[in-house]
């Protein structure tokens, strides 16, 4: 093999998987006797780390908590994840594959994950919004951009 084939990106996804799961109906049963729609608030974050060389886990966590008035109806935290072999990527675009890359792969998982849970605890599935990880990403090199300029 020569030196060139052996430097060539590698990008596979080993596994996806449900890292951590929990719902909670503090107010059941009487919560389901209610006909208003929930407030709903849906709280995004990922994170990634080093397994071993050249192996990488990217975690997209999402936070859903439905109120009604005072009284919260449900809430659910899912912890979907993923294990990627990233090989010869130049250290500079590192941090966007693990930003960007892996979280556009792990979110339709997240996604299904969350309506599936919800509605086994009894609600109407809630089917979380397209994310646009580029922007997050972005958004999050900014604050590291500026300190590094001050």
């Amino acid at each position: 093999m020569s030196e060139q084939e052996q430097q060539q990106p590698v990008f596979a996804i080993e596994k996806l998987y449900v890292k951590d799961m929990s719902v909670e109906v503090p107010n059941a049963p009487q919560i389901f006797l209610e006909r208003e729609a929930p407030q709903i608030d849906v709280q995004l974050s990922n994170q990634s780390s080093n397994v071993t060389e050249g192996v990488y886990e990217v975690s997209l966590t999402a936070t859903i908590t439905a109120k009604l008035a005072d009284k919260t109806m449900f809430l659910v935290e899912v912890a979907q994840a993923g294990i990627f072999r990233i090989e010869h990527v130049p250290a500079d675009q590192m941090s966007a594959v693990l930003g960007i890359g892996c979280p556009n792969i792990v979110f339709p998982y997240l996604r299904e994950t969350v309506s599936d849970v919800v509605s086994r605890a009894g609600f109407p599935p809630v089917i979380l919004n397209p994310v646009n990880f580029e922007a997050m990403y972005m958004q999050q090199q900014q604050p590291a951009a500026s300190s590094a300029i001050n």
